[in-house]
């Protein structure tokens, strides 16, 4: 057991790590090969060296010890896992029971070999409506269970009886819906401390944003705030017609496509992209009035320039296509720092950190921004960090790019293979014709929802981009090199797309 972790109050609910591995320690042969698996499991060179329990709290459904009444048990627990001196720190909700019913069996993890559970059968507990139901019952009780506690924002208790379903999204954290009222979303990989996200949910229903779904409560361990586990945040549930991803992708394609009246590239998706800069400049204004503002002046810029060559360096290594833009690359960076260092410098404050099109939703009342958590690769306390706006600015706008270009991609899928099925051979004149029309509306919607994001977001008080483009310029750069090294290792085949802008960028386009 990890001394480390211990002091910061990662502790059992039964007192001792050595009881935590009698629970966990027959699960862990069945556990291993599906953690790996999971999407929030981070993968560092080398091998996985240990995995080891941290933490251990039961719940069950029986008025007697949990499991012995033969209902289903509830197992939350936090586990260390090593790759050489990495460490990262995973949260799970097993679900056990004597046998899964028919519902459940995607959920299945494996049976427990030994122990307490000998014999049952071992799986996700979110996608088990019954176990998540208990969880939020039992912790946010007057007299929690165990270690675990839910803080509520309000003074009145949570609605009961609330049915629960696991929301099936592709991310980095796992989501429970109750009653279509409330949103648990469960933190994978914890840290001791404040959490960037219930910080800035806190402090902005605080202030009565109403861009973001208001913070009904947060999941902790024991402790006081500085030592204790942020788990998962409970907020306000927004029905909506969809993400801003899809939503974009699906115009972009109707445009690209033609469908567009009553010009492709002019028309679709510009009016929300203009109502969407409108609802993050609110935002903005709310983070302002809820965290303290910082003046960024010449030499913290300079210390944010030396911190995005070191980013370009490690990120040249990983992706040798971006050599030949280095160079470049660092000029844009070292202008920022000649344009605010001529004047009185730039105003810092509390962002998003990691804004993108699958960070709005778009319901009945307009645009609302979700997922607070910042860039998940930086430090947690770094993302808390004053920041100039336009960095988020930056990141919305690399979105549209990536939309347009999504949306060509289901194009040619759509258009089926070529009529040769030589690889090497050469498109049909028709086709080519076709593609590169498509590919001059994909550029053309880009720059009209950029556009309209930009105007949007100025009018509504919004610092203006436009009057600010070489540091817009500087973030969408570093955002480009960020999004060639993630595709590097994730999705060769996209790769050109963070290249093309990279170039763009570079020479000025």
């Amino acid at each position: 057991m990890s001394q480390a972790l211990c002091a910061t109050c990662l502790s059992a609910e039964h007192g001792s790590g050595v009881q935590a591995d009698e629970l966990l320690g027959p699960l862990l042969p069945a556990l291993l090969p599906w953690l790996v698996t999971r999407r929030w499991f981070t993968h560092e060179q080398g091998h996985l060296s240990a995995l080891n329990p941290v933490s251990a709290s039961v719940l069950g459904t029986s008025e007697r010890a949990p499991g012995e009444g033969g209902g289903p048990v509830l197992l939350h627990s936090l586990l260390d896992a090593r790759h050489g001196s990495v460490a990262h720190h995973y949260q799970v909700l097993l679900g056990l029971r004597r046998s899964l019913p028919e519902e459940l069996a995607a959920a299945e993890i494996g049976r427990a070999g030994g122990g307490r559970w000998d014999g049952w059968t071992l799986y996700e507990a979110t996608e088990d409506h019954e176990l998540m139901e208990l969880l939020l019952e039992r912790t946010a009780a007057a007299e929690p269970a165990g270690e675990l506690r839910m803080s509520l924002t309000g003074g009145a208790p949570l609605p009961r009886g609330l049915s629960a379903r696991a929301l099936a999204v592709e991310q980095s954290n796992s989501t429970v819906v109750f009653g279509d009222r409330l949103l648990f979303k469960l933190f994978r990989q914890p840290e001791p401390g404040p959490h960037p996200e219930t910080d800035a949910l806190r402090a902005l229903t605080r202030v009565r944003c109403r861009r973001i779904p208001g913070l009904a409560g947060w999941l902790h361990t024991e402790g006081d705030p500085q030592h204790s586990v942020v788990l998962g945040i409970l907020e306000e549930f927004l029905p909506a017609r969809g993400d801003g991803w899809q939503l974009a992708v699906d115009q972009a394609a109707d445009c690209l496509d033609g469908a567009c009246a009553p010009v492709p590239g002019l028309g679709g998706f510009t009016a929300e992209s203009r109502a969407l800069g409108s609802a993050v400049a609110e935002v903005h204004a709310a983070l302002a009035e809820a965290f303290p503002q910082v003046m960024l002046d010449g030499d913290a810029v300079a210390e944010q320039v030396a911190q995005l060559h070191r980013e370009l360096r490690d990120a040249v290594r990983q992706v040798p296509e971006l050599e030949p833009y280095a160079g470049r690359l660092g000029g844009l960076y070292e202008d920022y720092e000649r344009v605010v260092r001529r004047g009185p410098g730039l105003v810092g404050q509390r962002i998003h950190g990691d804004l993108h099109l699958g960070q709005v939703l778009r319901t009945e009342d307009g645009w609302k921004v979700i997922d607070f958590e910042g860039e998940p690769s930086r430090p947690v306390a770094e993302r808390a960090l004053p920041q100039l706006v336009l960095k988020d600015v930056a990141g919305m706008l690399r979105s549209f790019d990536y939309a347009a270009q999504q949306a060509l991609a289901l194009l040619a899928e759509h258009a089926g293979p070529e009529p040769d099925p030589d690889p090497a051979a050469e498109p049909t004149p028709e086709r080519a014709a076709e593609r590169l029309r498509r590919s001059r509306r994909a550029y053309a919607w880009t720059v009209r929802n950029r556009r309209a994001f930009t105007a949007g977001y100025a009018a509504a008080g919004g610092l203006d981009p436009h009057c600010h483009p070489v540091v817009l310029r500087a973030f969408e750069a570093e955002k480009a090199v960020y999004e060639a090294v993630y595709e590097a290792q994730h999705r060769p085949a996209w790769l050109p797309i963070p290249l093309a802008a990279i170039q763009r960028l570079v020479f000025g386009r």
